[in-house]
This record gives C-alpha cells, sequence and structure tokens, in this order.
C-alpha cells in the first residue's frame, strides 16, 4: 500500500533521523543513548524509507547487507576489547587517548565499542525487517 504522505515525509525525515542517530551515538559516550539507542534510531529511518518505498529501495539505499553490518558491528566490538590485551591491561579495558577531539573529547575504546554496537543494532533490526517484508 503506497502511502504518498509518508513517502514525501521520509523525505526529509530519513537525513534528520540520521543525524539524529549519530548525535546519539557521540552522546551517549557518556551521558545517555549511546550505540544501542542510536543504531535503533538508524534502523527506524530505514525501516521508515522501506515502508514507504518497499524493500527493495530500501536495501538498494542501505548498500550494505544487514549481514555485513552485522559481522562489521561484532568485529568492531571485539577490537575494542582486544586493543586492551597489548598495554597489559584486562579484556574491555577502556584504553583513552591523551589528545581530545573537538566537539567530542577524549576518544578511546569505549567509542568504539558503541560503534561497533550501532552498527550491529542497525544490521540486526534492518535484517528483521527486510526479512519480515519479503513474505
Amino acid at each position: 500500500m503506497y502511502s504518498l504522505i509518508l513517502a514525501t515525509a521520509i523525505r526529509i525525515l530519513l537525513p534528520l533521523m540520521l543525524l539524529f542517530s549519530l548525535f546519539l551515538l557521540l552522546r551517549g559516550h557518556n551521558e545517555p543513548g549511546g550505540g544501542f539507542a542510536g543504531g535503533l534510531v538508524a534502523a527506524a529511518a530505514f525501516a521508515l524509507y522501506s515502508l514507504a518505498h518497499g524493500e527493495q529501495e530500501g536495501r538498494r539505499l542501505l548498500r550494505v547487507d544487514p549481514l555485513r553490518l552485522v559481522a562489521t558491528g561484532l568485529l568492531m566490538a571485539l577490537a575494542s576489547g582486544l586493543l586492551s590485551l597489548p598495554m597489559g591491561l584486562p579484556f574491555l579495558t577502556a584504553a583513552w587517548s591523551s589528545v581530545p577531539v573537538p566537539g567530542i573529547g577524549h576518544v578511546g575504546t569505549p567509542l568504539l565499542f558503541d560503534a561497533g554496537v550501532y552498527v550491529l543494532v542497525v544490521g540486526i533490526a534492518l535484517l528483521i525487517i527486510f526479512t519480515l517484508m519479503e513474505e
């Protein structure tokens, strides 16, 4: 069922929702939000686009197989935990840079972990949504 209102609204909402998801990802590093919440907002943006334009258009817009996003997110989260091992620290111990990044602050392995969770949540949510839309 095609909805002109949804198709028109999602053209405006899609970039705003994706920006908001990145804001949640970066803000959640030290405050409420984070990779899970940001990933859900990004997945919702693609889900709404797919509802308005069809599952194939949603996959075309995403440009990446959701299963690859799941694998990439898992590898990023695993890598964030492994980076502390060469420093002689336990698995998943946070390692921070000494130089702050403007607008973000000090970056470290927790941000890499959050980014991995973000990518993982987008991949899983879209994998489920696209699979359900195919049926």
